[in-house]
């Protein structure tokens, strides 16, 4: 396996290797349960998908864990303000995070770590920074890591932290501040709130010691890559390698990977502003899973991608355009024998996917590199130039892209019809639903039947019949499209 990937920590690209006899581990920060995910979140969980794709593309055995926040501040104020338990209402927004990567194709890593069933391992983490004289019991039964104690604070977000004053504490999980604080590692609990009963006495966690607590359990003191979005670089992991370090004396995790996040329409994505989209906004407005997951992809991981819908719109096209290729490869009829330079620029196309690829993940590249072979397939095609053994290397190098990738099957309708369901259970059906609604009464099967139908009118001349079925289908918002090679439809 060869991949070059940029280090945040050493400001610098260097090749991904797992240590010796080991899978290649993995830590990814994975979602705070208080709400549905939005797209900025699932930018940063499809980029990390490509990445284990990839790997798992090239041969790497992989360790990969993702943690479930499901305990900290905003969840217990939610918790409460909904008269509910911690458990009860985080259940609900794990489970509709879970879906949302089934939705958008995303694997889910070897484990799933959460927060509130790793108390011991938190508290035993405490416990020694306490014993190393790196944490310290405040006055109100809370305990706080002290950054003094640690040289180092600072390396991985590059930020001159000088002028810091000593002692000073902050006990929310998330703070934007360019000088920290000492951080909560464990909150003594306040009357009437939700807590465990431990040896710290009653409380909970604070955020960042459970992903400190949680990647070594599964993975060790040092591990080989800790992904997450740019915003949790500080304070979040900051204080991961602080506190993790403190007590190991080791190196935490050997390679960080940060993904950018988006932006929407050029602006920052804001509920103020109006532009703030959860993947099911998205669904049912009509969009489709696989072109949301396909614009996520557009620009590599540290460049910052504009969402906008006329970009949505192109990649609804994009995938189109590859499946409606495949198809023609699978349906056509080709002359015998093969095309030299056809067959050229089908291998010099695979290599350059996987060289963008190994490349820090370059998947502007890695895309380009299938367009243009699928651009001379086409035109080949259309002179009669492309061969019969022509058509399995470029099939090879496609289903190579899709595991990548992930966006050739077509699995648009299962989710949208998901959307449907949950939006109705959950009486979000709107007006503007209507249409869409009226278009998924026809099933895949259903429509597949009518086209056939047609298909079997146009030849025994009968136009009238022909027309009328094109005409039911486009008012249910199913489109057809007429080749040499049959009738394709699709769904607007």
């Amino acid at each position: 396996m060869s991949l070059r990937l940029y280090n945040t920590l050493s400001g610098q690209i260097e090749e991904l290797t797992p240590q010796p006899g080991r899978p290649l581990s993995i830590y990814a920060c994975g979602p705070t349960v208080y709400d549905y995910g939005h797209i900025g979140n699932f930018r940063t969980f499809v980029q990390v998908d490509i990445l284990r794709r990839f790997l798992k593309l090239q041969g790497m055995p992989l360790r990969h864990v993702m943690n479930i926040t499901d305990v900290d501040d905003k969840i217990m104020a939610r918790a409460a303000a909904a008269g509910q338990s911690i458990g009860d209402y985080t259940a609900k927004y794990e489970a509709a995070f879970l879906e949302d990567l089934n939705a958008l194709a995303i694997e889910q890593p070897e484990f799933l770590a959460r927060a509130t069933e790793h108390i011991p391992q938190m508290v035993g983490l405490i416990e020694k920074l306490v014993e190393r004289g790196c944490a310290y019991r405040g006055e109100n039964g809370s305990y706080y890591f002290r950054i003094a104690s640690f040289p180092g604070y600072g390396k991985l977000s590059k930020k001159d932290l000088a002028g810091m004053e000593d002692g000073a504490r902050v006990d929310v999980d998330e703070y934007d501040k360019d000088s920290a604080r000492d951080f909560a590692l464990w909150k003594a609990a306040k009357p009437g709130e939700f807590h465990w009963n431990t040896p710290l006495g009653p409380g909970r966690p604070g955020w960042h010691i459970e992903c400190s607590a949680m990647a070594t359990e599964y993975l060790g003191e040092t591990f080989d890559l800790h992904t997450g979005g740019e915003d949790l670089m500080f304070p979040h992991h900051e204080n991961e390698i602080a506190q993790s370090e403190s007590a190991s004396g080791k190196t935490f995790a050997r390679h960080w990977m940060h993904i950018r996040f988006l932006l929407v329409e050029g602006k920052k994505m804001s509920k103020s502003l109006g532009n703030f989209y959860t993947l099911r906004d998205l669904l049912l407005r009509g969009y489709k899973a696989s072109a949301i997951r396909f614009l996520l992809t557009a620009v590599p991981y540290r460049n910052q991608l504009n969402f906008t819908f006329e970009g949505l719109t192109e990649s609804t096209n994009a995938v189109e355009r590859l499946r409606t290729f495949i198809e023609r490869l699978r349906k056509g009829e080709f002359p015998a024998g093969v095309n030299a330079a056809i067959l050229e620029a089908t291998e010099r196309a695979g290599k350059n996917f996987i060289a963008s690829l190994e490349d820090d993940l370059n998947t502007a590249e890695a895309r380009a590199a299938i367009f243009e072979l699928v651009r001379l397939a086409n035109s080949s095609a259309d002179r009669g130039e492309l061969r019969q053994d022509n058509v399995a290397p470029i099939l090879e190098v496609l289903a190579k892209f899709d595991q990548v990738f992930a966006v050739l099957e077509d699995h648009d309708d299962a989710v949208t019809r998901f959307a449907l369901d949950w939006a109705a259970k959950e009486n979000r059906l709107t007006e503007a639903t209507t249409e869409l609604v009226a278009g998924y009464s026809l099933s895949a099967e259903a429509i597949d039947k009518l086209v056939e139908e047609r298909t079997k009118a146009r030849k025994s001349k009968d136009f009238a019949r022909a027309d009328a079925i094109r005409k039911e289908l486009a008012e249910k918002g199913i489109l057809l499209e007429d080749s040499a090679d049959g009738a394709r439809w699709r769904r607007k």
